[in-house]
């Protein structure tokens, strides 16, 4: 099942990046020659007034063709031919793909957090020896319920309070036993590397959370503000921790993971339930957005890239220069995408898996 639910994850993100750039196409009149669902040999098809519409035999995602829509194609300067058209209008349908995968990503964000957002709760679940909460009078079962003075409901809003109190004691109501009690307890200190690589001090007390999961609702409007604010934090944390790993701060193994990982996490999300796997859905979908947006040749960015500097210089580049670059930009992809698939078998111990699944043969 966990093969299944990858496969229909990454068909329907994928499909849903290629229906963009359908439908901005046929919006301004550029033809579409080929819808598909699949990659490979063709299954069956159906044409629509210019456009052919297939099921191909590889279910990963799906393609479209364009009229004219290949550097070195002969073209007539037709209005429905893809490069005959304007810079904007290039712009548009390039752009298109990302946008919706950005917009599937919203809605399902934004669904999420008005039907039930799946949150851990602020009950103490266990204690970390030789941590200050071990001796502070906390056992589990405790709720906190306010953290240096602060209302907290919810055990990451109460980790974040805790987490920037570096000097002196902080105080925590807790009920406990169904009475409220305060008690000061002295954090240590650690320093740590964030997500992005770069040292940081917080304060730690040594608690966990307990498995207690609440069902976060929120109104109409508040679901949608949540949604976008959702979007807005994972494209700026992955822009950032992408230029953490150009500069060195974090290493391409430790911080990103690929077909592999996706499967095992995709299975997993759906073994705790659908929310689950609509949630890893919409950040795969807002993902794939933000990376296809990176100025690199292949990638929607790297075509928007070349589009820019046609409007600078009043001309496209050579067919020759566009190959080239588009020759490495597939070189480099292909050794990133190597690397990134042998991080995962190291990362997920597969070679570990495959010799117990022969062991017990």
């Amino acid at each position: 099942m966990s093969l299944v639910y990858f496969l229909v994850v990454l068909s329907v993100l994928v499909l849903v990046h290629e229906f963009g750039h359908f439908i901005a196409a046929k919006r301004i009149g550029v033809r579409v020659e080929k819808f598909s669902f699949g990659f490979g040999p063709k299954l069956f098809s159906i044409k629509r007034g210019d456009t052919e519409y297939l099921i191909s035999a590889i279910p990963l995602g799906g393609y479209i063709k364009m009229a004219g829509d290949e550097p070195g194609e002969s073209l007539t300067g037709k209005s429905f031919e893809f490069l005959s058209r304007s810079v904007w209008d290039r712009f548009q349908v390039i752009f298109a793909g990302p946008l919706l995968n950005y917009v599937l990503a919203f809605l399902i964000f934004s669904v999420i957090f008005m039907f039930g957002s799946p949150t851990l709760t602020t009950e103490v679940g266990s204690l970390l020896k030789d941590y200050p909460a071990e001796k502070s009078g906390l056992v589990v079962g405790d709720k906190i319920i306010k953290a240096d003075g602060k209302d907290v409901k919810y055990w990451e809003d109460m980790t974040e309070i805790i987490h920037k109190h570096l000097e002196g004691p902080i105080r925590l109501t807790v009920e406990k036993n169904g009475k409220i009690v305060e008690i000061d307890i002295q954090p240590v200190i650690r320093e740590i590397k964030d997500i992005f690589g770069k040292q940081t001090k917080i304060a730690l007390l040594g608690i966990a959370p307990s498995q207690r999961i609440e069902s976060v609702r929120y109104g109409f409007f508040e679901s949608f503000s949540k949604g976008l604010k959702k979007i807005i934090d994972l494209t700026t944390v992955t822009y950032k921790a992408l230029w953490s790993i150009v500069t060195g701060r974090l290493s391409v193994k430790e911080s990103m993971t690929g077909p592999i990982g996706i499967f095992i996490i995709t299975g997993k999300a759906a073994q705790m339930g659908l929310i689950y796997l609509f949630h890893l859905m919409a950040m795969l979908s807002a993902s794939l957005a933000i990376f296809n947006l990176l100025p690199l040749p292949v990638l929607d960015g790297g075509h928007i890239l070349f589009l820019f500097m046609e409007k600078l210089r009043g001309r496209p580049l050579s067919v020759k220069v566009q190959e080239n670059i588009a020759n490495i930009g597939v070189g480099l992809l292909i050794l990133l995408t190597v690397f990134i698939f042998y991080s995962d078998i190291i990362k997920f111990g597969i070679f570990d898996h495959i010799g117990k699944f022969f062991r017990h043969r």
